[in-house]
């Protein structure tokens, strides 16, 4: 499943990257984002009610996110086209550029990180995208990602609970 994100909804673009699905963000006029969907056969998500009607009439699969912040278009879209709210470090697609992530050997990146970073961590990932080339590694960041990615599973097992009533 591959998604177009509008440049309204950037965010949701990095978490959707982190969760491992490919997701290309756009800040490009709307004629262009639909032509970019239709080319990509991607799924377009947006936040613009027009841009939401004009590509829905185009043929695009389109998708009108209306989550209020990001926990709950995060559940809102994982709802809606059947996501898994998790981070993979093996899946998962550098939040920047949606490219994919590579583990790396800390030897070959030491001089590329924080010492105190070199120190304590041991597993890291690079991206595969020569013109990013980004590192990252389960910091002090980790806890406040899963916190997040938490609280939107838990609005998706409610809202799946209100319906069973």
């Amino acid at each position: 499943m591959k998604f177009l994100v509008d440049g309204m909804l950037g965010k949701l673009a990095k978490w959707l990257r982190l969760m491992g699905y490919d997701v290309k963000y756009s800040i490009f006029p709307d004629k262009t984002l639909i032509t970019e969907a239709i080319k990509e056969n991607r799924i377009l998500l947006t936040s613009d009610i027009a841009l939401y009607r004009e590509a829905t009439a185009k043929g695009v699969e389109t998708y009108l996110v209306k989550g209020k912040n990001e926990v709950e278009r995060i559940a809102e879209i994982a709802k809606k086209f059947n996501l898994k709210i998790e981070v993979n470090a093996e899946s998962a697609r550098c939040p920047l550029c949606g490219s994919t992530l590579t583990k790396i050997d800390k030897m070959l990146i030491k001089e590329m990180i924080p010492t105190q970073t070199f120190k304590f961590y041991s597993e890291f990932f690079i991206c595969s995208n020569q013109n990013c080339r980004k590192i990252y590694w389960q910091g002090s960041h980790w806890k406040k990602i899963n916190e997040v990615l938490l609280q939107a599973k838990k609005l998706t097992i409610n809202a799946k609970e209100r319906k069973i009533r």
